[in-house]
């Protein structure tokens, strides 16, 4: 499990007891992985018994958490405390090549008063 300085949320809500100070703006994360030869050959074995094609699944869960990765980075950079409304998009650029891209709005927040 992959730990993160700051929240990223997938609400547009303020955590409890916080409020929103300052938007920043969009901040994303992108990465672009490909299957190795072997990882696709693997899978295609893993297709003709049924059930989870586990090298899939742990790219994919590799894949996300490094764009998750980058995107509080650049949410940090851009002096966030959080991350609200986070979503991911994946796309096919080419055969055996996805872009996977976490993104949402960096925010400052402010202990609520009162």
């Amino acid at each position: 499990m992959t730990t993160h300085r700051i929240p990223i949320l997938t609400t547009f809500e303020a955590p409890p007891g916080m409020v929103i100070a300052q938007i920043m703006g969009p901040c994303w994360g992108i990465t672009v992985r490909s299957r190795s030869v072997v990882g696709t050959a693997c899978a295609g074995c893993q297709q003709v018994f049924g059930g989870e094609i586990s090298a899939l699944t742990t790219l994919a869960t590799d894949s996300r958490n490094e764009a998750m990765s980058r995107l509080e980075a650049h949410a940090l950079a851009q002096g966030a405390n959080c991350v609200l409304g986070m979503r991911f998009d994946s796309s096919e650029l080419m055969q055996n090549t996805n872009e996977i891209v976490a993104y949402g709005t960096a925010v400052r927040l402010a202990q609520a008063h009162g």
